[in-house]
């Protein structure tokens, strides 16, 4: 059995053998394996709505284990809590315990997207723009997970009572 890293959202930092343009260096990736146990697979993102990659086929076998020891290991996409006020230049900050949602570009970069809530809004919602903030890899390690309870659909929701 091949020593594999576990499923999650990985940077590479080197070309993978043989897929070199497929998986370069620098690159977001997850790693992942199907529900029925079967081999491990990389996959590059397909597409990004709400601040979040979604992935499809074609997936790729992952064999080596010494290019997934390469890998850097990123924390999920969610949200987050900031562990300290971010100043920004020029004006305007965000303040320690704001609550953001961590997202990543192509190339594995974390983007922090600041919660805003529209005072004169109708909804009670937090509104996450699709503009972000680019961080590096010491400030994404501190962020405080923020766990938010995902909600269904209306429509989904009364078709289980």
């Amino acid at each position: 059995m091949l020593d594999l890293p576990d499923p999650g959202l990985y940077r590479t930092t080197q070309p993978m053998p043989g897929h070199e343009d497929t998986f370069p260096a620098g690159v977001l990736v997850y790693l992942g394996q199907p529900s029925n146990g079967g081999v491990k697979f990389v996959v590059r993102p397909a597409d990004n709505r709400r601040n979040r990659w979604f992935w499809r086929e074609p997936t790729t076998p992952l064999r080596s284990p010494s290019w997934a020891k390469t890998l850097r290991q990123l924390p999920s996409e969610g949200f987050y809590n900031l562990p300290d006020a971010l100043e920004f230049e020029g004006g305007g900050r965000w303040l320690k315990n704001a609550l953001v949602q961590l997202g990543y570009n192509e190339n594995g970069q974390g983007i922090l997207f600041v919660g805003e809530w529209a005072e004169d809004g109708e909804e009670n919602a937090l509104r996450f723009s699709d503009r972000g903030l680019l961080i590096d890899d010491t400030l994404m390690g501190r962020l405080l997970w923020a766990p938010i309870l995902p909600v269904k659909p209306a429509a989904a929701a009364n078709s289980n009572a």
